[in-house]
């Protein structure tokens, strides 16, 4: 969640995020580069996560409980991604455009896992396999203006009347990932053996690591843009790493997931006075989402107005990066993480105070459950 938010103040306040991407060899650095890189864990572990969250939480129910909670839950989140979400990026109440990402891609998922859980254990980790190594097949397919295409494989703008849409997460190796995270929810049942589940855990991830590494040396199979030698060791190293995040491609999938699982397993240990204060944001990962995105708009809109430029500016009818009376607007990388820092000792205390009434009174307020 901590990390995450690096990776959103940087697209709000760097002065380059409105030039090029960071991910872009030929302008980048390698420190804006990592700044980017070590945020491409937080989505795929987020859904990861929802799944293994979704067995737990249904170890409590019957499977009709559970698939109409996924069901409701997964509807909910698709509304805030549209309604609430929206809002906070752009502040403007005419909803000029719609950004379909991670919330959405959970939503999603969750709705499409309510149907999943009547499968038997196995047939979803085969089915979340499959969708995992199998979409990679469907890059060379294009089908320019099909919005279901874009729903499902291809990241593409569209205009629908007054609303301008774009589909930044496609479904399918999302589904995928939460498929084999709900699999993945029987290693933390109560009665299943620490030591073991951290064995496994970590295995898997050295295993897949392997397996990136294997592929992507080879420039054989699992992603569209392939490596190549650079200008010099440290170019090289980013030109490996550098792998398709939209929609999430296996090698993607497989450099981001088998180090979360390794760290999983080696983390798994009584919390000490520094991570209990991190595991508050853990604890409430929707408020604190939905807030930072706030935040950090309402942040830009100061520094907008600081840098010369109208506050109004920051009331957007396009992605932040394209509006065109902010060019020129932005600070450096230190002023970045300035910001980034700030916003998480802000939200410290907020989420602290949520956390606290969410366990003290979940059981009596069902709603909290939601978020």
């Amino acid at each position: 969640m901590i990390i995450m938010a690096l990776d959103h103040v940087r697209g709000y306040f760097h002065h380059d995020a409105f030039l090029y991407s960071p991910t872009d060899l030929k302008q980048t650095s390698g420190f804006l580069f990592f700044a980017r890189f070590i945020t491409h864990y937080c989505a795929p572990v987020f859904v990861f996560l929802a799944g293994i969250s979704a067995y737990l939480y249904g170890t409590k129910k019957s499977k009709k409980e559970l698939a109409w909670y996924l069901f409701t839950r997964g509807l909910w989140l698709v509304f805030v991604e549209l309604f609430i979400i929206a809002l906070g990026r752009s502040f403007n109440p005419s909803y000029p455009y719609f950004n379909l990402q991670v919330i959405w891609a959970i939503g999603i998922s969750m709705i499409v896992l309510s149907a999943m859980i009547y499968m038997s254990r196995r047939l979803i980790l085969l089915t979340g396999i499959l969708l995992i190594t199998t979409h990679n097949l469907l890059d060379t397919v294009h089908v320019p203006g099909n919005f279901f295409w874009s729903l499902l494989h291809e990241p593409a703008d569209f205009v629908l009347g007054h609303f301008s849409i774009f589909v930044q997460y496609p479904l399918i190796p999302w589904i995928g990932i939460i498929a084999i995270g709900y699999y993945f929810g029987s290693l933390y049942t109560s009665v299943y053996d620490p030591d073991k589940r951290r064995a496994i855990l970590f295995f898997l991830g050295v295993g897949t690591i392997g397996l990136f590494i294997l592929l992507r040396s080879v420039n054989f199979y699992g992603d569209a843009a392939h490596w190549s030698i650079q200008k010099n060791a440290v170019f090289s190293l980013l030109s490996f790493l550098n792998v398709t995040k939209y929609p999430p491609s296996l090698l993607y999938i497989l450099v981001t997931l088998g180090p979360a699982m390794i760290f999983l397993a080696l983390v798994e240990k009584p919390l000490n006075v520094f991570t209990e204060k991190l595991a508050v944001f853990g604890r409430v990962p929707f408020f604190y989402y939905v807030i930072h995105i706030y935040l950090i708009h309402l942040f830009a809109m100061i520094g907008a107005f600081i840098s010369g430029y109208v506050w109004s500016d920051m009331i957007l009818a396009d992605r932040v990066n394209r509006v065109p009376e902010l060019k020129g607007y932005g600070f450096n990388l230190s002023t970045v993480y300035f910001v980034w820092i700030g916003l998480v000792l802000l939200l410290y205390p907020c989420c602290k105070w949520f956390d606290s009434y969410k366990r003290t009174h979940q059981s009596t307020q069902r709603w909290l459950s939601y978020l």
